[in-house]
């Protein structure tokens, strides 16, 4: 993946950040060795933003669109309520089995509700009111599912959504990837949308704060 943020401006920026729990590390370091697409893990800086929020909000139920290997689910569980739970959606049955493993030995094992199959099935089967909803999925996704979770989140509630800059494609005079065109459709359809307010944040690969009216 292209890096949009100079490496020593990471680098200043995770030393002043909180450090990730030991677990957390331990999938860092995996998934960077051993997965082909270790790109997409959140790390550690994106990490310790998304569990600042989760804290923030202390929701009740997070809905999360794409597992990967576990570690953006553990970073938001660190704010669940403690009688809350997240519930997190993989269609990839490796990855699944991989963050798993990860769940049950952390100290959320009890709270995180790992399913494997297609977001837009699952979705509508689950019967909460969100108050977070992480979506980092299947990028030509995301409308849809942006649509399936906003009448679900709670007035007030939160989704960030992932890869908004999509490695800066999105900033080509002519988008031509699919990927990209989703991302900016996206992004587009989004500030549209009289139901929520948003704020896009420069972090990593781009991550729109939408929080709904």
């Amino acid at each position: 993946m292209e890096e949009l943020i100079d490496q020593p401006i990471n680098e200043y920026a995770e030393r002043f950040s909180s450090a990730e729990s030991p677990l957390l590390e331990e999938i860092n370091r995996y998934t960077q060795a051993n997965h082909p697409h270790a790109h997409m893990l959140s790390g550690r800086l994106q990490g310790r933003f998304l569990s600042m929020l989760s804290k923030l909000l202390q929701p009740q139920y997070i809905l999360e669109i794409g597992t990967f290997t576990g570690y953006s689910a553990l970073c938001l569980a660190e704010g669940l309520a403690p009688m809350g739970s997240l519930h997190t959606i993989e269609i990839r049955e490796e990855d699944a089995a991989t963050a798993k493993g990860y769940f049950d030995r952390s100290a959320y094992s009890n709270q995180i509700h790992l399913m494997v199959g297609p977001a837009a099935t699952i979705i509508p089967q689950l019967p909460f009111t969100w108050d977070l909803v992480f979506i980092d999925a299947d990028k030509t996704g995301y409308i849809e599912y942006y649509e399936l979770v906003v009448p679900r989140l709670r007035k007030g509630g939160l989704i960030i959504a992932d890869n908004v800059l999509f490695h800066g494609q999105v900033l080509e005079t002519v988008i031509s990837g699919k990927n990209a065109k989703a991302i900016h459709a996206f992004n587009e359809h989004v500030k549209s949308d009289p139901r929520v307010e948003t704020s896009l944040v420069t972090l990593r690969d781009g991550l729109l704060l939408i929080r709904k009216n």
